[in-house]
C-alpha cells in the first residue's frame, strides 16, 4: 500500500499509479534519455566524418516536413489525455488520438505525392525526392507515439518510456554507423534509420502499455465515449491545432528558409548546431515537462500550483544556465575539435543560438501550463507573432545573403518572445515579477566566475585542448557546488 495508489469506485479506473516524487519521475526519464543521448553523442564525431553536411541538411528537411504534418496527426487530442478524472475517459481520448493519427497519415499520402515537385523546388531540395514516400509513415508513427506518450505520463509509468528511447536510439545509431562504414553514407540512410528507430520505439512503448492496460482499453473504449471526448475537449483542435501548427512551422522555418536562400550545406551546419543545443532539452527539459504536466494538472485542483511552478522554474534556470552560456563562449572551438574542422561554422551557429536556447529550455516545461490553465487563445496569438518574427528575421539575413546574420536575428527575436512567454506563464501561476527576476539574477551570478575564466582562456589564444579542459573542470565544479549548496534542486 505504501508504493501503489489504486483508484477505486464505480466511476474510477483500475489502473495503478506508483507514488513517486517529482525528482524520482524525472530521474527515470532522464536516465533513459541520458543513455539514448549518450549513444547519439558518442556517435556524432564519427557520423560527421562519414556523412557530409548536405546529408545532414537533407535529413533535417525530411524531419522538418514530417514534424509539421505530425503535429496535427492527433488534432491535439493527445493533450487532453492528461485531464479527465477517470482513466476510462482518458482511454477513450487515447482511442480518439490514435484514430485521428491513422486518418491524417492516410490523407497525407495524396497531398505529399502530388505536391512534392513544387515543394522540393521551393526548398531547393530535389535530393529529397526519393524519400518522400516515407513521410506518411513517419507521420503515423509520430502521432501514435505521442498519444501513447501522454497516456504513459498520465499513469506515471515513466520507466517504460526510457526503455523505448534507449532501444530506439541504439537501433538508429547502429544502423546509421553501419551503413556509413559500408559505404552508404547518404541522406537516405539517415532518413531511413530515423524512421526505423521511431517505429521500434512506438512498438516497444505500445507493447508495454498494452501488456499493463490492455484490459482497461478493451473494457472502456467505445464510440460513445470517444464522441463524448471529442465534444468535451473540442477546444484543443479548435485552438490548439492551429497554435501547434504555427509553432512547429516557426521551429522548422530556419531549415526551410536557409535551404531556400542558401544551400542544404548551410542547413546541415544549422542542423548539427541545433542538435547539440537540444541535448540539455532532451536530458532535462523534456523529462521535466512530462512530469510537470501531470503534476501541474493535479496541483491546480489542489491549490498548490504556485509552489510547484516556483520550484520547477528554479530547477530549470539553475541547471540550464551553465551549458547554454558556456556554449556561447566556446562553441566554435568545441565543434571544430569534436566534429572536425569542417563543422566549425556549425559551432558559430550554436554560439549565436545559445542564449535563446536557455529560455527555450525553461519555457518548454512551463508551456504545458497553457493546457492546464486553458490558455489556448493566448497560445495561438503568441505563435502567430512568433512565426511572423522568425520569418522576418530569417528573411532579412537571407536577402542580405548573410547566414550568420539570419541566425543571429532569429535568436534575438526568439529570446525576446520566449522571455515574454515565461514571464506571462509564471505570472498567471501566481509568481511575482520580483521573484522571477531574483531567480534569473542568482543563476547569472552563479555562472559569472566561470564565464570570466572561459573568456580569459579564449582571449589568451591558448590551445583548444586547454579550453576544453578548463570548460570541463568548470562544469564539474559548478554542478558539484550546486549539489552541495542547493540539494533541493536535485530532489534531495
Amino acid at each position: 500500500m505504501a508504493d501503489v495508489e489504486a483508484l477505486t469506485g464505480p466511476e474510477s479506473s483500475t489502473v495503478t499509479r506508483k507514488k513517486t516524487s517529482f525528482a524520482g519521475d524525472v530521474l527515470k526519464l532522464v536516465s533513459g534519455t541520458t543513455v539514448a543521448q549518450l549513444l547519439s553523442i558518442l556517435a556524432s564525431p564519427i557520423l560527421t566524418r562519414l556523412y557530409a553536411p548536405e546529408a545532414f541538411g537533407v535529413a533535417a528537411l525530411f524531419g522538418s516536413i514530417t514534424s509539421i504534418l505530425g503535429v496535427i496527426a492527433c488534432l491535439r487530442y493527445e493533450l487532453s489525455i492528461m485531464l479527465p478524472e477517470t482513466d476510462e475517459d482518458a482511454a477513450n481520448l487515447l482511442g480518439v488520438s490514435i484514430g485521428f493519427a491513422v486518418l491524417i497519415s492516410l490523407l497525407t499520402v495524396p497531398i505529399v505525392w502530388w505536391g512534392k515537385k513544387p515543394l522540393l523546388r521551393v526548398l531547393n531540395a530535389e535530393l529529397l525526392d526519393p524519400y518522400v514516400w516515407l513521410m506518411p509513415v513517419a507521420v503515423l508513427l509520430g502521432g501514435v507515439f505521442v498519444a501513447l506518450n501522454y497516456w504513459n505520463s498520465r499513469t506515471r509509468q515513466f520507466g517504460r518510456l526510457s526503455i523505448a528511447r534507449v532501444i530506439s536510439s541504439l537501433a538508429t545509431t547502429s544502423t546509421t554507423l553501419g551503413a556509413g562504414f559500408a559505404g552508404y553514407a547518404t541522406a537516405g540512410t539517415m532518413i531511413s534509420a530515423g524512421v526505423g528507430g521511431q517505429a521500434i520505439s512506438t512498438i516497444v512503448l505500445g507493447g508495454q502499455i498494452w501488456r499493463d492496460d490492455g484490459k482497461l482499453f478493451l473494457r472502456s473504449i467505445n464510440w460513445r465515449g470517444m464522441l463524448y471526448g471529442i465534444k468535451r475537449h473540442r477546444r484543443f483542435p479548435l485552438y490548439g491545432i492551429w497554435s501547434a501548427l504555427l509553432n512547429t512551422i516557426s521551429w522548422q522555418l530556419p531549415i526551410f528558409l536557409l535551404a531556400n536562400y542558401f544551400s542544404v550545406t548551410v542547413v546541415g551546419y544549422y542542423a548539427l548546431g541545433f542538435r547539440i543545443l537540444q541535448i540539455p532539452m532532451s536530458l532535462i527539459g523534456t523529462a521535466i515537462a512530462q512530469v510537470f504536466f501531470q503534476r501541474a494538472a493535479e496541483a491546480r485542483s489542489l491549490g498548490t500550483l504556485t509552489s510547484l511552478v516556483d520550484s520547477t522554474f528554479v530547477k530549470l534556470v539553475m541547471v540550464g544556465v551553465f551549458p547554454a552560456l558556456t556554449l556561447s563562449i566556446i562553441g566554435h572551438d568545441l565543434f571544430s575539435l569534436v566534429f572536425g574542422a569542417t563543422w566549425g561554422e556549425a559551432g558559430v551557429y550554436a554560439q549565436l543560438l545559445s542564449l535563446w536556447s536557455l529560455f527555450w529550455l525553461i519555457s518548454s516545461p512551463l508551456s504545458t501550463l497553457l493546457s492546464v490553465l486553458e490558455m489556448q487563445r493566448f497560445e495561438l496569438q503568441f505563435n502567430i507573432i512568433l512565426l511572423a518574427a522568425r520569418f522576418f528575421a530569417l528573411s532579412i539575413g537571407g536577402m542580405l545573403q548573410n547566414a550568420r546574420l539570419a541566425i543571429l536575428l532569429f535568436s534575438a527575436f526568439g529570446l525576446i518572445l520566449y522571455v515574454y512567454l515565461c514571464v506571462t506563464l509564471l505570472s498567471a501561476s501566481g509568481l511575482h515579477f520580483r521573484r522571477i527576476v531574483s531567480i534569473v539574477g542568482q543563476a547569472l551570478l552563479s555562472f559569472t566566475p566561470f564565464g570570466i575564466i572561459l573568456v580569459a582562456v579564449g582571449y589568451l589564444g591558448t590551445n583548444i585542448w586547454y579550453t576544453l579542459v578548463v570548460a570541463t573542470i568548470s562544469f564539474l565544479v559548478y554542478y558539484v557546488a550546486l549539489y552541495r549548496l542547493r540539494p533541493a534542486l536535485f530532489g534531495l
